[in-house]
């Protein structure tokens, strides 16, 4: 394999490069790589967009253009390890932006379709307990949000 390891290739109906800027203006660590445009030899329109080579928080995506065959859903996901409840509600705003659609237990599609989890680390925490009376409170709080509250799952946790 080569040094650079694995890239997730995301497939969109023409919106390819709108997509991946979209995505770096969200992420740090993030940059716009190679833009591939079709040739006169297609199957595309000349000078389109075929392929957008992007990096996002540091791992390799590239957005093609391959047109209306394959749409995405939640079978594939992408999760967000969040800090704190500035970095949850940071990500859920930005990728709700447009057409967003928010869903139960931190998962949320954005405007293209693709599938996010959007997860405070505290949360892996609680329901990762050895505590099972601890861990089954946290997950049941967590089943009753959409956006995550990690406030309000620290308070399931202890008993609250």
């Amino acid at each position: 394999m080569a040094t650079e390891g694995l890239t997730t290739c995301l497939w969109f109906d023409g919106e390819a490069e709108e997509a991946a800027r979209h995505y770096v203006s969200i992420f740090e660590n993030s940059r716009i790589g190679r833009i591939s445009r079709y040739t006169e030899a297609g199957p595309g329109v000349p000078g389109s967009v075929i392929t957008v080579d992007f990096v996002a928080n540091g791992h390799r995506f590239v957005a093609l253009n391959g047109g209306p065959q394959f749409t995405f859903n939640e079978a594939v996901s992408f999760q967000i390890h969040c800090a704190d409840q500035e970095e949850v509600d940071h990500y859920w705003t930005r990728l709700a932006e447009g057409g967003g659609e928010p869903g139960p237990c931190g998962w949320i599609k954005d405007k293209y379709g693709v599938s996010w989890q959007v997860l405070p680390e505290a949360l892996i925490a609680m329901i990762g307990d050895p505590d099972p009376e601890k861990a089954a409170r946290a997950t049941r709080a967590m089943l009753g949000m959409g956006k995550l509250d990690i406030a309000g799952l620290e308070k399931a946790y202890a008993g609250g």
